[in-house]
């Protein structure tokens, strides 16, 4: 079945819905209810307040209806005729949505049992054709999503074709549930949020801080070799870097108030780009210069609602993976494909396999000349094709200031992550006067493109722990190996393993609570480290560790040395 016959029975399954609470609430008033990639949902407005036992008998009304082979009847009206409609039975919201359709366009009403609804559509002609539907949760929303306006109820739903494909899809959700990263973040001790220091600001315990160091580690020099240098800039900037780069009048919602130093105001920083082009400004700049390739693991902090924070995927301080590259007009083709390489190759190391491009064109308002978008876009579409890389086109997508390819990345449960971004900028370059020394001796404007490969380490950090459930592949451990001593006699041996696994750069602990073995056991199987090493008496005696895997349980008693030496390749081959 393709995505839009799919969109077309969750739209209608959220009609459905609808008119169930219609009959079971009166008194309601509806605003809109699409449908998602995951589902559909309808924001309500009720005395009623929802709980999730209501969920089970709104779901049995919509099962009645679905077996009753409801039509969805469609029929054009004047603009006056629907707000008439609307107005004698108070839906004031279907009103304020009613304003939204500009002059000249027909207006569409959708009609399904009792339920009547302002739609374009298109929908199923009979309820029958919906299949299986599952109502999943309720939240609150607020209409148009300002928190000024009044806060609605969300009644969250998916449906399918069959009930084997909403089966396997409920599946999935309890297994999502189990890789959550918040509830694993907390069993694995990696970080915490706190009010006192606030929402959306992230603390990262040591063990956190371990995998984390290990990323930017080999982030670091990843892109060494790939001909980068790395930059270090501030956390604030004076409002003139803002209004210089139009943040101030088109970002300024997303910026922390300012700060007053020495009488000038400061902003926390959003983004990197005006610190690398200041860099880039410090002198002038040669043709035989570039391409420059410039990265930076650059914290910034974006105002985002209370509402959509939400662990580690959507925070309010982040350190993102941010790099520019500033090259002249004739290079700007090879340095788009090194950076689809590139991005490849971060991806894959990180056990993401199942990648997708889709490539931005230019929006209706955009600055640039069409030269150079054309240019672009074909700089773009020829290293997608030269990587041999799925691509859809977004037409229109693309930000005012340049088009761009987005990678989104599938993890072990099958759920696509927006991820790697590719970002021509035709704007700054213009706003800070951004020049080179061509080859004729005359100034020319470099291209310049943003480039994250992670996006933010915690969104990031966040994927890979529901992508893995916490179980890390060795060289990512936080933890790579426990030593579990069975008494306190055999605790001294137990640290001299520990030492000499140390001194081969592996992360390594002694258990060294009293408590039984099969305590300890249960602790590390728990805490997910890839190695647990059981020794006692005979172990001590004959310089073995018995070694229980996470990969292959329990594996018996063999020489430390041959442990340390196959643990050592192991890590090793994975970096």
């Amino acid at each position: 079945m393709s995505n839009s016959d799919l969109h077309t029975i969750r739209h209608s399954a959220a009609h459905v819905m609808a008119a169930a609470v219609q009959k079971l609430y009166p008194d309601v008033k509806f605003d809109i209810g699409p449908a998602t990639d995951e589902g559909f949902y309808y924001d309500f407005d009720m005395s009623h307040r929802l709980v999730p036992e209501d969920l089970k008998t709104i779901e049995k009304e919509m099962r009645k209806m679905l077996g009753r082979q409801l039509q969805f009847e469609r029929r054009e009206v004047s603009r006056e005729e629907a707000r008439q409609y609307f107005a004698e039975r108070n839906q004031t919201f279907k009103l304020s949505r009613l304003d939204d359709i500009p002059e000249g366009e027909k207006v569409s009403l959708y009609q399904c049992a009792d339920f009547v609804d302002l739609c374009r559509g298109p929908h199923v002609e009979v309820s029958t054709e919906i299949g299986a539907v599952k109502l999943l949760s309720i939240a609150g929303s607020y209409f148009r999503g300002n928190e000024k306006n009044p806060m609605l109820q969300r009644v969250y739903g998916t449906a399918f074709p069959t009930k084997e494909e909403l089966q396997a899809y409920l599946d999935r959700i309890e297994e999502a549930k189990k890789r959550d990263h918040r509830r694993i973040g907390t069993e694995m001790d990696l970080y915490s949020t706190h009010e006192e220091i606030g929402p959306g600001l992230i603390c990262w315990h040591p063990n956190g801080a371990r995998v984390r160091h290990v990323i930017e580690t080999f982030w670091k020099q990843a892109h060494y070799e790939h001909g980068y240098e790395l930059l270090y800039t501030p956390h604030v900037g004076r409002a003139l870097l803002w209004e210089i780069s139009g943040h101030l009048d088109f970002y300024r919602e997303g910026m922390y108030s300012s700060m007053d130093i020495d009488g000038d105001p400061y902003y926390a920083k959003p983004m990197n780009c005006p610190f690398h082009i200041e860099v880039y400004k410090d002198r002038p700049r040669s043709y035989r210069e570039l391409p420059l390739r410039w990265a930076e693991l650059g914290t910034v902090y974006r105002y985002e609602k209370a509402g959509v924070l939400h662990g580690l995927l959507r925070v309010r301080g982040f350190t993102q993976d941010d790099a520019h590259i500033i090259c002249t007009p004739e290079q700007i083709e090879d340095e788009i494909r090194e950076v689809l390489r590139f991005s490849l190759f971060m991806w894959e190391k990180f056990g993401f396999k199942e990648i997708k491009a889709y490539l931005a064109t230019r929006p209706a308002k955009a600055v640039g000349d069409d030269s150079m978008w054309e240019q672009a876009l074909q700089s773009l579409e020829k290293a997608v094709r030269a990587e041999g890389v799925s691509c859809e086109r977004d037409e229109g997508g693309g930000a005012f200031y340049g088009p761009k390819i987005d990678l989104k990345i599938k993890d072990a449960l099958g759920r696509e992550w927006q991820t790697s971004t590719i970002q021509f900028d035709f704007n700054l370059p213009e706003r800070f006067d951004m020049t080179y020394v061509g080859q004729d001796g005359q100034k020319h404007r470099p291209y310049m493109v943003h480039r994250a490969l992670l996006g933010s380490l915690e969104r990031f950090f966040g994927i890979l722990v529901e992508h893995y459930a916490g179980a890390f592949p060795l060289w990512l451990a936080p933890e790579q190996v426990r030593v579990l001593p069975i008494s306190e006699k055999f605790e001294d041996y137990a640290q001299d393993l520990a030492a000499r696994l140390k001194a081969a750069h592996l992360r390594v602990s002694v258990d060294m609570e009293a408590d039984p073995i099969g305590g300890k056991i249960r602790r590390g199987r728990n805490q997910r480290i890839p190695y647990l090493l059981i020794v006692g008496e005979r172990e001590a005696e004959r310089q073995e560790v018995s070694v229980r895997s996470r990969a292959q349980g329990e594996e018996g008693a063999m020489p430390f040395a041959a442990f340390l030496e196959r643990v050592r390749r192991e890590n090793d081959d994975m970096q």
